[in-house]
Parts: structure tokens; sequence; C-alpha cells
């Protein structure tokens, strides 16, 4: 089977803003002289299959699932971080959607505790709520699969440790803008 050495079949990655997958496959494709490498995963959302070749996988962030020591450092800021965000509309959501772009998991909690912050003091824009969705997808998507558990689950542990500094997650129903 062939691999650079960084990915190998069956291991879980996370697809930057697409969010968690599986490599299936490690397959090359021949184009004149050149053999080039792929990835191929599955997205777990939505089944979408991306093929990824192996020189893209740095520039698209490409990366594996979180660890435990990851998640304590996300779940300690989400308990107690300060975070803070520009005050222009459009500076803040320029802010949050580079950081949506790092596929750092750390960066989509600020981005998520930032924009419950400000849901707090006003209601958000729809773009905003769409944001907001997306980051607590992500979130627990990718911690469910690197915990091996349910969604459910890591939901609640979200909630909790977001209810230490008395925030919480919109309930579903203030999503529908």
């Amino acid at each position: 089977m062939m691999s650079d050495g960084n990915f190998h079949i069956g291991d879980k990655v996370v697809y930057p803003n697409h969010g968690v997958g599986v490599i299936e496959q490690i397959s090359s494709r021949t184009t004149g002289a050149t053999v080039e490498q792929y990835y191929l995963l599955k997205i777990k959302a939505n089944s979408l299959k991306v093929m990824v070749p192996f020189h893209n996988v740095a520039m698209v962030g490409l990366r594996r699932v979180v660890r435990n020591g990851e998640i304590t450092k996300i779940v300690t800021y989400l308990e107690d971080g300060s975070c803070d965000s520009s005050a222009d509309w459009k500076d803040r959501f320029k802010e949050n959607s580079e950081r949506m772009r790092t596929g750092s998991l750390l960066e989509v909690a600020a981005v998520l505790k930032s924009l419950l912050v400000l849901n707090q003091s006003k209601p958000l824009s729809f773009r905003e709520k769409k944001m907001l969705e997306r980051a607590r997808y992500l979130l627990v998507s990718e911690i469910a699969m690197a915990k091996n558990c349910e969604e459910d689950e890591i939901a609640d542990m979200l909630s909790k440790a977001l209810a230490k500094c008395e925030l919480r997650f919109p309930e579903a129903e203030e999503y529908q803008a």
C-alpha cells in the first residue's frame, strides 16, 4: 500500500471547514509522465467523497482529529477563557471566517465562544447564526469522533463547560431566523 507516511487508510482526519472524515483509500493517477498520489476521504456529515492530492495536504490543512490533551484545552477554554471580538460586524465576520478556515479546533472554539458572548447582548445576524451553528457542529462532531462516543454526549459536555461562564447554546428554534 502506498503512503507518504502522513496518513493511512482508516485514519480519522479533519478537512477544515468540512469537518471530520475517514481516509478510505490511497490511490494514484497518471497524467502524462506525472504520477500523482491522492487520499480519498469520506466526509462524515454528508458522505461527500473528497480527493486530496498528497501535495495539497498542507495547503488544505488536512490533519488528524484532536487528541485528548487538545480536547481538555478546548473544554478549559470554553469554561473560563475570556474572548474578545471586533465590534464592527464586517471586521468580526472576516476575523471569524479566517479563524474557521485555520482548521484549528481551538480557533473554532474561540469563534463559538465569541459569538455566544455577542448573542447575550444582541441578536446575531443570519450569517453569524449560521457560523455559530457550523462552529458548534465542527466541535461536537470532531470531539465525538476523537473520543469515539455519541455527539449528544459531547454537546452536553460542551454545554456544561459553557455554563461555567454563564454561556449557553441557543435553542434550535432560535436558529430559525
